[in-house]
């Protein structure tokens, strides 16, 4: 097997394992070993880090570790450990999806799409509009991979394009007098609408030059 086909079938295996693990691993034993910990700062710190590690693998959304870090830590401490765990964390399935490599049919037309969108806008403003989107975190990290975004623009992007989603977060779970399951919803209508604004200004320049350039 080339090196090539190696990084596909590695590629293949780690979306199943992600597809099964997201499946079977619910929120509900994490929220409970958070709650009993969240007394302990010191130890609690070093469940975020695993937490953030595994946070792809099982397809946990960032903001529902960012409740956890607001339950925990509190408003303003919370707020710049959520954002650095969630920019961490976003950088795994971006080297991942690096590794693997552009590929062919749907994983080279996935390339190709994002490198003609990041051509358009530059890299950090397509990451920081990519992120603004009410879109799921560890997709358009992967897209970002399989398109060539620099590195530095991968982390500053997503680090300002995080921060709508983050901070609500972490003042949803400083706000809670209890965890649990029902409690780590922190992403209204509002801020999807907001966010979402926000992404389309970003994005107005790049576009209306696009067009221009076609005519």
């Amino acid at each position: 097997m080339t090196g090539f086909a190696r990084r596909q079938a590695v590629g293949l295996a780690l979306v199943g394992v992600v597809a099964a693990a997201g499946l079977l691993a619910g929120p509900e034993p994490l929220v409970r070993l958070a709650r009993d910990l969240a007394d302990r700062p010191a130890v609690f710190g070093g469940l975020l880090v695993g937490v953030y590690l595994v946070r792809p693998l099982f397809a946990w959304p960032t903001s529902f570790v960012a409740v956890l870090v607001g339950f925990a830590y509190g408003p303003v401490v919370g707020v710049p450990v959520a954002l650095a765990g969630t920019t961490a964390s976003a950088c795994l399935p971006f080297l991942a999806a690096r590794y693997v490599g552009e590929g062919s049919g749907l994983v080279a037309r996935l390339g190709d799409s994002g490198e003609r969108f990041f051509a358009a806008t530059g890299d950090l403003r397509g990451m920081v509009a990519s992120r603004l989107a009410p879109a799921p975190s560890d997709p358009v990290s992967a897209a970002a991979g399989l398109s060539g975004v620099r590195t530095r623009a991968f982390v500053v992007g997503t680090a300002v394009g995080e921060v709508p989603w983050t901070v609500p977060a972490v003042l949803a779970g400083s706000s809670l007098t209890r965890l649990s399951t029902g409690g780590l919803s922190a992403v209204g209508w509002e801020l999807l609408v907001a966010a979402g604004a926000l992404a389309v200004a970003l994005l107005a320049g790049p576009a209306y030059r696009a067009v221009s350039a076609r005519r």
